[in-house]
C-alpha cells in the first residue's frame, strides 16, 4: 500500500497550489483528480469560468513558480474598478491613486490550474493520480486510510479536502455546514466588444441583481448577469441574437456594441464548514467556504487558505502533523472568510430590493464612499489581500 505524508483530494486551483507548496517543503504528496486539464492553445475560445486575481494571489503563485506560466498563456490586467446603482452615484477605484501598477488580473480558471499542473513534474516527491476519485476516508492511527474508486488504498498522515463545494472529504470527516440558497442564479456570458475597455471592471446594481463586466484579453469580456432562477432559465434558452437584445436592454451603455460568443449559468449558494479540520483532515477553498461571487473573491480566499496552511506547517517543522497546526490554520482563516462572506451578503441584501428609503441610503452610501479617500483605499487593499 502506498503511503504519503499528505494526500490532496482535488487538483483544481486550490488543491494544486497546496500540493506544490507542501512538496516545496519536502513532504511526500499525492494529488487525486478526476479530470486532467486540457492543454492550452492560443486559438481556444475563452473559458466561461474566470477569476479576479488579487496581488496577494499573484504573490503566492510566484512563490509556487506558476505565475510565469500564467503570463505565457493569457490574462487581462485591469487598473480601474467602478460600482454604481444610479449613474451619478459611483464609487471608483484607480490603481494610480493607490500607487499600484494595476488592481489585479482577470484569468481563466483553467489557465490557473494548468499553470500549476505544469509545476508538478519539478517535484519527484509529488505524485499525480488522475483519473482518481476518493470513495472513502477512515481515520486510523497516525492518519487516514483512503479508498479510491478503482479499489486501491493509500495512507496519508494528512488528508487535504480541496475537492469543492460538495466535498466528499468534508462529508467523510463528518463535518457539517451552515448554508443557504440566495434564490438567484448567475449567468456568465462571453462577448466580443467593439470598444477596447480592457483596463476596467465594473458592476451596476439593480433590484433583480447586479450586472457586471470583467475584461478579457483582446476585445473580449465576461458579462455576469444575476437574476431569479426562472429569469436566467429564460435567458439561457434564447438565441445569441435574442440574448444580445436583452443585454442591450438591461446592461449600461458603457458596454457599447458587442457580439455574444458563449454563455452558461449556475445557482448561487453560501456554505461555511462548521470546522475546517478534524484529526488527520483539513479543508481549504470551496470545501471550507463558498461566497457570493459578487466581487470575484472566491479563489482569492482559497489561495489565502493555502498560504496560511503552508506557513503554519512550515513553522511547525518536524511537528507539522500535530493537531495544533490545523487549529492555528483555522484560527487565522475562519474570521477572514466569515468577514468576506458577511460583507458580500450585506452588499447583496442592500442592493437586492426596491424599497425607496433603502435605495436612497445605498446611493448616498456609494456617493459618500467615492469621497472617503483613505477609508476607500483601505477597504480595497483589504479585499486585495494587501
Amino acid at each position: 500500500m502506498e503511503q504519503f505524508d499528505v494526500v490532496v483530494a482535488g487538483g483544481g486551483m486550490v488543491g494544486a497550489a497546496t500540493a506544490i507548496g507542501l512538496a516545496q517543503q519536502g513532504l511526500s504528496v499525492a494529488v487525486l483528480e478526476g479530470v486532467q486539464p486540457a492543454p492550452f492553445e492560443a486559438s481556444q475560445p475563452m473559458d466561461l469560468r474566470v477569476s479576479a486575481i488579487s496581488p496577494h494571489s499573484v504573490s503566492l503563485l510566484e512563490r509556487l513558480g506558476a505565475w510565469d506560466a500564467v503570463t505565457a498563456m493569457r490574462l487581462c490586467p485591469y487598473k480601474r474598478l467602478e460600482t454604481w446603482e444610479h449613474p451619478e452615484c459611483r464609487t471608483r477605484f484607480n490603481a494610480e491613486q493607490m500607487h499600484l501598477e494595476r488592481l489585479g488580473y482577470i484569468v481563466e480558471n483553467r489557465v490557473l490550474q494548468l499553470a500549476l499542473w505544469q509545476q508538478f513534474e519539478l517535484y519527484p516527491n509529488l505524485a499525480v493520480k488522475c483519473p482518481a476519485r476518493m470513495i472513502s476516508a477512515t481515520a486510523i492511527e497516525n492518519g487516514q486510510l483512503i479508498v479510491l474508486e478503482d479499489g486501491s488504498q493509500i495512507q496519508a498522515t494528512l488528508l487535504v479536502g480541496a475537492d469543492g463545494a460538495n466535498s466528499r472529504v468534508r462529508q467523510q470527516a463528518g463535518i457539517g455546514i451552515t448554508a443557504w440558497d440566495y434564490r438567484q442564479h448567475c449567468m456568465l456570458i462571453n462577448v466580443e466588444t467593439t470598444l477596447p475597455q480592457q483596463d476596467i471592471t465594473w458592476q451596476m446594481f439593480t433590484p433583480h441583481g447586479p450586472r457586471s463586466f470583467l475584461p478579457l484579453p483582446g476585445h473580449q469580456a465576461s458579462l455576469v448577469w444575476y437574476d431569479s432562477p426562472s429569469r436566467i432559465q429564460q435567458l439561457s434558452a434564447l438565441s445569441p441574437e435574442q440574448l444580445e437584445a436583452q443585454i442591450i436592454a438591461h446592461f449600461p451603455a458603457e458596454l457599447g456594441e458587442f457580439k455574444v460568443l458563449n454563455h452558461g449559468c449556475f445557482p448561487l449558494t453560501r456554505r461555511h464548514a462548521q470546522k475546517y479540520y478534524k484529526s488527520g483532515t483539513v479543508l481549504l477553498g470551496d470545501a471550507a467556504h463558498t461566497i457570493n461571487p459578487l466581487a470575484g473573491q472566491g479563489v482569492n480566499l482559497g489561495f489565502k487558505d493555502v498560504d496560511v496552511l503552508l506557513h503554519e506547517i512550515e513553522k511547525a517543522g518536524q511537528d507539522w502533523s500535530e493537531l495544533r497546526v490545523l487549529k492555528a490554520y483555522e484560527r487565522r482563516r475562519r474570521p477572514d472568510n466569515l468577514l468576506m462572506q458577511s460583507g458580500m451578503d450585506f452588499f447583496y441584501t442592500m442592493f437586492s430590493n426596491d424599497l425607496l428609503p433603502v435605495k436612497l441610503l445605498r446611493n448616498a452610501g456609494l456617493k459618500l464612499a467615492e469621497q472617503a479617500g483613505p477609508i476607500k483605499q483601505k477597504v480595497l487593499k483589504y479585499a486585495m489581500g494587501m
